[in-house]
């Protein structure tokens, strides 16, 4: 599998969400590479993550992110036994 691109990630503090919209900074020649394969950079960076770690997440592009900037959406869930804790919160 091909590694994903380096990115920078950052993210404001989820609070009470269960999803997360990290801003990813992207070299270009990664975007350069996203645009060869015809794919918006974010997907690209997404795809690149599943092949090489098996991590899903979602491409910020279908979430009307503002234009330059590329984000993802991952969903952020507290282990098994702390669940009755956070829905009863």
């Amino acid at each position: 599998p091909s590694t994903p691109p380096a990115a920078q990630v950052s993210c404001n503090p989820v609070e009470g969400a269960l999803y997360a919209f990290p801003r990813i900074t992207l070299p270009a020649k990664a975007i350069e590479a996203a645009e060869k394969a015809g794919k918006s950079p974010d997907l690209y960076y997404c795809l690149q993550l599943l092949d090489a770690t098996g991590i899903v997440v979602v491409p910020g592009s279908g979430f009307g992110q503002a234009p330059g900037t590329f984000h993802f959406r991952t969903t952020i869930l507290p282990p098994p036994e702390k669940m009755q804790q956070v829905t009863s919160e």
